[in-house]
């Protein structure tokens, strides 16, 4: 059993890049140099959830006294709303409003 040719196209090779566009008839470029990396030995998240514990949590933390004071503020009056339509739809809360 032979192993397959290589499917010749018009298309450049790895050390052919002059010569296609316009068939400019030049020897291929000199000097050239490609590297490449196998997309198992990257490690695109390599790192991540270390890096987010430490430095998300320190992140955080920094702004925690811009929305903590506006959070309970808003938390506040929404409480204190609940409370008075509850109190204002019972039979305390009816009473109390006739007799203004």
């Amino acid at each position: 059993m032979r192993p397959t040719q290589l499917i010749r196209s018009d298309m450049p090779g790895p050390k052919a890049y002059m010569g296609w566009w316009g068939q400019i008839g030049s020897h291929g470029q000199r000097g050239v140099v490609q590297y490449a990396i196998s997309p198992y030995a990257q490690r695109p998240l390599a790192g991540m959830l270390h890096g987010y514990v430490f430095n998300g949590y320190r992140r955080i933390m920094k702004f925690v006294p811009y929305w903590i004071g506006p959070f309970a503020i808003g938390y506040g009056v929404y409480v204190w709303g609940d409370r008075r339509y509850e109190y204002l739809h019972s039979k305390a809360g009816h009473a109390e409003s006739e007799e203004h």
